[in-house]
């Protein structure tokens, strides 16, 4: 398939430093945009403000899957003791929340941990079998010594021309387009 008729993914920016992609992150953030990221061979102080993000919802998928662990943990022992197979032992309670406190823990953290992950993968859109990123061969250097920032073309203030000024005048080493 010709590289003309495929569509357009977004605009790359290449960078040498982590300062110069930190400029060029705060640039895009002040315009406005939306759908865009950086990459970096290793973690950026400072790159979460500069990007403007936000604290990560994950946390409350967790909340609620262990939550939900403690809770049930606590209401299958009461209806097992209460109901389903009450057993007097030694003149104890039919429920008390001492000895079901164990299995009320085990699935706080099971819940909670399968929350992190569920929300975790739900957030980021996973499963993405396929990045348009991974055919760029200048890609390959994220990894190693290279910065890069994306601008997404479904972005909604995406203009293939506008945008394109605006990364130039962070003065990237390169540009270029990145096609799905």
């Amino acid at each position: 398939m010709a590289q003309d008729s495929q569509k357009l993914h977004g605009l790359l920016a290449q960078f040498d430093t982590p300062a110069d992609l930190m400029h060029a992150a705060e640039m895009i953030r002040d315009h406005g945009y939306s759908r865009w990221d950086v990459f970096s061979p290793f973690p950026i102080h400072g790159m979460d403000d500069a990007m403007g993000l936000k604290n990560s919802k994950v946390g409350w998928f967790t909340f609620i899957g262990g939550f939900t662990g403690f809770f049930s943990g606590m209401g299958m022992i009461w209806y097992m003791n209460e109901f389903n197979y009450p057993l007097i032992v030694g003149g104890k309670p039919f429920f008390s929340p001492i000895f079901s406190f164990p299995v009320a823990y085990e699935l706080t953290i099971l819940l909670g941990a399968f929350g992190t992950l569920l929300g975790m993968a739900f957030l980021n859109r996973l499963p993405r079998l396929h990045n348009p990123l991974l055919k760029h061969s200048s890609f390959k250097r994220a990894t190693d010594d290279q910065f890069f920032l994306l601008i997404e073309a479904s972005d909604a203030k995406f203009d293939s021309s506008v945008t394109r000024q605006l990364l130039e005048s962070t003065h990237p080493v390169k540009i270029e387009e990145v096609q799905e």
